[in-house]
């Protein structure tokens, strides 16, 4: 088991390591980098903009629901 256990713990070290050497480096900026935080507010803007339409203009009638309203008529057996 001994043996199990330490090489499980050397296998963490380089993988530490190796990821200390990868947030050194520098890397040049993607199109997430550059255009990520403006994609993603312009979505939630016409997402938002979206539905302020549908609910001020469209004309839904909201809450319109027959309950208590409606009563049922006498049952004719002709």
């Amino acid at each position: 088991m001994f043996p199990l256990v330490r090489n499980a713990l050397s296998t963490l070290r380089i993988r530490r390591i190796q990821q200390i050497r990868q947030s050194h480096s520098k890397h040049s900026p993607d199109f997430h980098d550059k255009y990520g935080d403006i994609l993603l507010a312009s979505g939630a803007s016409f997402c938002l903009v979206t539905w302020v339409f549908l609910v001020t203009q469209i004309g839904i009638q909201w809450g319109r629901s027959p309950v208590g309203r409606v009563t049922p008529q006498e049952w004719n057996e002709e």
